[in-house]
């Protein structure tokens, strides 16, 4: 199931408010065109954590999982899901 929308509403929500989401193309570079800058990044990992119940470990923190909305939707579906823990 493609999350392209989710990831690029999200994007456009918090990153890039005056943007529509037929101009961000899933192969844009975020990065490079400033659309997300490192604490933006941060931000951008936390809720991939919250909304996908993912599990970031360091080793995952390389830029080039998160520089355009195709290269998220693949960290989505490779990054290891959370636990959930009995209580």
């Amino acid at each position: 199931m493609s999350n392209v929308q989710t990831i690029k509403e999200f994007v456009i929500a918090e990153f890039a408010p005056d943007v529509s989401a037929d101009e961000i193309s899933t192969d844009l570079d975020l990065l490079q065109a400033g659309i997300i800058d490192s604490l933006g990044l941060l931000k951008l990992i936390a809720w991939l954590e919250d909304r996908f119940q993912l599990s970031v470990e360091d080793t995952a923190l390389d830029p080039d999982n998160f520089r355009s909305v195709e290269a998220i939707e693949s960290f989505i579906d490779n990054a290891p899901k959370q636990r959930v823990e009995a209580g």
